[in-house]
């Protein structure tokens, strides 16, 4: 992903996709034409690449020239088409190939058959590297075609964004959500991963999903994911995940301007963790980090024995069960350390020490994401 200006891009086509797009436009050309000299127009700023890609591979004789047009203010085309610069050669009797970067409205399109209309032109013929089919209002045809594309302002091989991103040799589009910050929040019990959960949130502007609260919200609500979770937990079977991930789905749509999420509890298996990653990737947005707090596990114990002494739960008190728990959770997490790993998203921080001094590692880990 890349920054440019206020905006974010993420990667849409690659240089290798580009280039091959471009060698078929030349071949399909080159053998129309056969022995023909063209003369191929680019429409600057946007073509100066494709122009210059373009005739290295094309392997007869051709003439290049440009014309300078403007029609982008930010990321909208404007209706308003200004012409910088104009033809400086006499083209009467000549096969004009217009290349492009890119077409979707078609409003320069129709500038570029106005300039040439009074120019004698044996034929004018319209070759682009990329076309948005669903925006292109126009009748005009378009003879040769790199690659379609939806709908969505892209930057890099000659297009920009407010002047920025030409110079890129891949294509980057932009992202809907832009910036978001999610992470997979994890920590043995006693790490104190709920109380900097509530740090976190504050701190980043983040909802924290919770899976224990979600289940028990969907259940206590007989929601329909919380019926059809409850019919699995009362027989005494695990929950399928595509259950969770929907229940999962369901709070981060109710929560569509966030900033950024906190997964609590979710995922525990490699599968989840994939599901979660499509899910996020449908979103326009990404898991950022698994963040795991990291504690020996005799202060574990320590903490928790305390704990026991005042939190009611019997869980917290028995010695026995806490090093079970505590067990249970390294063998989850040690799947999930290796998956985000691999994606180099995985950051241990000390948990041992003051609540505010395990705030600063959390927050020195987050800022750099």
């Amino acid at each position: 992903m890349i920054k440019l200006d206020d905006l974010y891009f993420k990667p849409f086509i690659s240089a290798k996709e580009i280039d091959a797009a471009i060698q078929r436009m030349v071949d399909e050309i080159a053998a129309d034409l056969g022995d023909e000299i063209p003369v191929f127009v680019g429409i600057l700023n946007g073509s100066f690449m494709l122009v210059s890609d373009f005739v290295k591979k094309y392997p007869k004789p051709c003439e290049v020239t440009f014309i300078k047009l403007a029609s982008y203010e930010g990321i909208k085309s404007s209706e308003d088409i200004q012409r910088l610069i104009g033809l400086t050669q006499d083209l009467t009797g000549r096969t004009v190939v217009i290349l492009e970067d890119i077409i979707d409205s078609g409003k320069t399109l129709a500038e570029v058959h106005r300039i040439f209309k009074n120019e004698n032109v044996k034929s004018l013929l319209i070759a682009t590297l990329f076309h948005k089919p669903e925006a292109y209002k126009k009748d005009f045809k378009l003879h040769y075609v790199g690659i379609e594309i939806p709908d969505r302002f892209i930057v890099g091989y000659g297009l920009d964004y407010n002047g920025l991103g030409r110079d890129l040799p891949e294509v980057y589009q932009i992202k809907t959500t832009q910036h978001m910050t999610s992470i997979v929040l994890f920590g043995p019990p006693g790490a104190g991963k709920g109380t900097q959960a509530n740090f976190l949130k504050e701190k980043y502007n983040l909802v924290h999903i919770s899976t224990g609260d979600v289940f028990r919200f969907n259940i206590k609500n007989e929601t329909a994911l919380g019926m059809l979770a409850k019919s699995y937990m009362d027989k005494g079977e695990l929950v399928p995940d595509e259950v969770t991930i929907d229940m999962l789905k369901a709070e981060v749509e109710k929560n569509a301007d966030a900033k950024g999420f906190i997964f609590d509890g979710f995922p525990r298996t490699n599968a989840q963790a994939e599901a979660l990653d499509a899910f996020m990737e449908e979103k326009d947005s990404q898991i950022n980090a698994m963040v795991a707090l990291e504690v020996d596990d005799e202060i574990l114990v320590e903490r928790l024995l305390e704990r026991g002494k005042t939190s009611g739960r019997p869980d917290d008190a028995d010695e026995g069960i806490i090093r079970n728990r505590i067990k249970q959770y390294y063998n989850k997490t040690a799947i999930l350390k290796n998956y985000y790993t691999a994606q180099d998203k995985y950051y241990g921080v000390d948990g041992v020490g003051s609540i505010e001094e395990i705030t600063e590692r959390l927050n020195k880990v987050i800022d750099k994401l």
